[in-house]
């Protein structure tokens, strides 16, 4: 019989413009990750040696990012040399994978306690630095797809038209992103779980620099479409190029851990338990629509732990692109109010490896704010994968 695993705590670090200059653009990423994984150990009270293992995601596993992240992770946050840490991606669900990872190995009982999450500095290792000087695209890969694969602006393009979202239906969901988020903010929901991060000169960031309350749907409209090329416009004649910088997740800077272990564990040394982990999923899904996964991992999911849509009190569908989770909800029947309620990555970033547990962290706090029961998480990913989890309040 496996044994549960529970959620004790999430945190995760304000989120950065992920360009030169902003917020959290001067911290190393290393220095990010320890600030969350020494976090979770200060609120728990809990000594290091008793952490099993940290899993990270990191997506551009590269330059500030190379050579094991986690590892470095665990050792600048002062944790004992005896603690291991791996780092793995699985593209925009890194995090979300490594809490799989976790959760999984806990009620296998590989693991008594362990901490998972992830980390990004899109400043300083910019989206795509780890195919810098390679070539993904492999020959036997090109003869499957000889057209070739497209980039993830383009797939979200493809999803707009095939869905029929209108550019002003793409720019109002946008728009009501950052109203919530803003919103939010100000009703105090975030403050338990993101801590302040001291940068170089001494200033503390304590709020997401990427939310613009005074976004609406009429100002978004004035932005051009990122995606078109003359080339990409021969290939896809019917496409009428939405996607903007206003309809799309921001470049982002940021890391989220959570606090994961079996439940007698967390009764042993006297932490309560906030959720437990109820049901998995991951799936591949078409590699040139991309963007379209957390549809199949939602219907899998929800086939293996026997609830339906209507069961489910909160989801969050990772905002990279606003007609990722409009083709979801039109696919499985969402409720927009449950949709991600404190608003998603178009107003709070995506900081790629930290987006996953960003997502379980709000999940659980929208949950406990409002007395759900069962919550979704899902993300798309690159290649045409995603994650779903789903977990339950106590």
């Amino acid at each position: 019989m496996p044994r549960s695993a529970v959620l004790v705590d999430a945190v995760r670090t304000p989120t950065g413009r992920g360009k030169p200059g902003g917020a959290l653009s001067g911290v190393h990423p290393v220095d990010l990750a320890a600030g969350v994984l020494s976090a979770l150990l200060e609120r728990s009270g809990l000594e290091s040696r008793q952490i099993d293992d940290v899993i990270l995601g990191c997506v551009s596993q590269v330059a500030d990012q190379s050579v094991n992240i986690a590892r470095n992770a665990v050792l600048a946050a002062g944790f004992d040399e005896t603690v291991p840490g791996t780092t793995i991606d699985r593209q925009c669900g890194s995090s979300q994978q490594a809490a799989h990872f976790a959760a999984q190995g806990v009620m296998a009982g590989a693991y008594d306690i362990v901490i998972a999450g992830g980390v990004e500095s899109m400043s300083r290792v910019p989206l795509g630095s780890s195919a810098t000087g390679g070539t993904p695209g492999s020959p036997r890969l090109r003869a499957r797809y000889p057209e070739g694969l497209v980039n993830q602006g383009v797939s979200a393009e493809l999803i707009a038209q095939q869905w029929g979202f209108s550019r002003e239906r793409l720019d109002e969901f946008s728009a009501e992103s950052h109203r919530r988020a803003a919103d939010a903010w100000a009703r105090g929901d975030f403050d338990s779980q993101v801590l302040p991060v001291e940068v170089d000169d001494g200033t503390p960031v304590s709020m997401d620099e990427t939310i613009r309350a005074s976004t609406t749907a009429e100002g978004l409209a004035g932005l051009n479409p990122s995606f078109r090329t003359d080339a990409l416009a021969a290939r896809f004649p019917e496409l009428e190029w939405r996607i903007t910088p206003g309809n799309s997740s921001p470049l982002t800077d940021g890391a989220s851990a959570v606090l994961i272990m079996s439940e007698e564990k967390a009764a042993e040394v006297g932490l309560t338990p906030r959720a437990r982990f109820h049901a998995f999923a991951v799936v591949g899904d078409d590699p040139l629509l991309m963007l379209t996964g957390p549809i199949p991992a939602t219907r899998r999911i929800l086939e293996r732990s026997g609830l339906s849509i209507d069961d489910l009190d909160a989801y969050e569908v990772n905002e990279a692109f606003a007609s990722v989770p409009l083709a979801w909800a039109a696919e499985v029947g969402g409720d927009p109010e449950k949709l991600n309620r404190w608003g998603g990555a178009i107003a709070l970033g995506h900081a790629l490896g930290s987006s996953g547990t960003r997502l379980l962290g709000t999940l659980l706090a929208s949950l406990e704010a409002t007395g759900g029961r069962y919550g979704l998480q899902t993300m798309c990913e690159g290649g045409g994968l995603a994650n779903a989890t789903i977990i339950e309040r106590f």
